[in-house]
């Protein structure tokens, strides 16, 4: 950069000694210097400055065996199995996450999980009642063999710095589920500390707008409502 800055010294130096040398008249017959003009070297400054103060956006690869997706459905949700509320992980999921230091834009965040990987976790289940919430997932609500992945692609990151390599952010961006694409916004911390970024908030969805079906009441599956509330601790790490 401070090469950059010393050829553009040079360059302007002798553009403006030989504008002066050789002054044009101009129509009216009166002698113009390239000293009028916008010195070279304040353009140079200026692009340095900015090169100078424009850190590089890093890329962090998402690791889906060291966070936590959970999707959170109240009694009387989504999915309701005698009483209990029910606590369903997405499994497998890929994705990138990308910042820049200090300025934090530009950012974005893109996930694609595999619907096929979500399955009951709560510990109020015993395994045969699991089976069968997770057989009326596949069957009924998430349809992966149809429909195999739920994407987020951000479209606008907003927010602040709140301390060293802490941020506050709003991930505003299209969530596409069932084939269906709607805008939503998620708010998230975000921590960097080495190569590793962690992402930890919440956000909700109204199932009927993406058109996701009820469960049947064949296995007491039952008392729908359209709140679903996912919660995460996403880590990603430095590419």
């Amino acid at each position: 950069m401070r090469a950059l800055k010393w050829l553009a010294v040079v360059i302007s130096t002798y553009v403006v000694i030989f504008a002066s040398v050789h002054a044009l008249p101009n129509d009216d017959g009166v002698a113009i210097s390239a000293t009028s003009a916008l010195p070279l070297t304040a353009i140079a400054e200026s692009r340095s400055d900015a090169w100078d103060s424009n850190p590089a956006t890093v890329r962090y690869r998402l690791d889906a065996s060291r966070s936590k997706f959970i999707a959170h459905a109240l009694s009387g949700g989504l999915l309701w199995f005698k009483g209990h509320d029910h606590l369903i992980a997405v499994r497998d999921f890929t994705g990138e996450a990308q910042l820049t230091p200090d300025a934090i834009m530009p950012a974005s965040l893109e996930i694609v999980a595999k619907a096929a990987s979500m399955e009951e976790t709560s510990s109020v289940f015993t395994e045969p009642q699991k089976q069968i919430i997770n057989k009326e997932l596949r069957e009924i609500v998430l349809l992966p063999d149809q429909y195999p992945d739920i994407v987020f692609r951000s479209t606008n990151v907003t927010g602040k710095s709140i301390s060293a390599g802490q941020y506050d952010l709003k991930i505003a961006g299209n969530l596409t589920l069932l084939g269906v694409t709607r805008p939503i916004t998620i708010p998230t911390k975000v921590i960097v500390s080495g190569n590793e970024l962690r992402a930890q908030g919440e956000f909700s969805i109204d199932r009927g707008d993406f058109k996701v079906k009820a469960t049947s009441a064949m296995h007491g599956l039952i008392r729908v409502r359209n709140k679903v509330k996912f919660e995460f601790d996403i880590v990603g790490l430095r590419e």
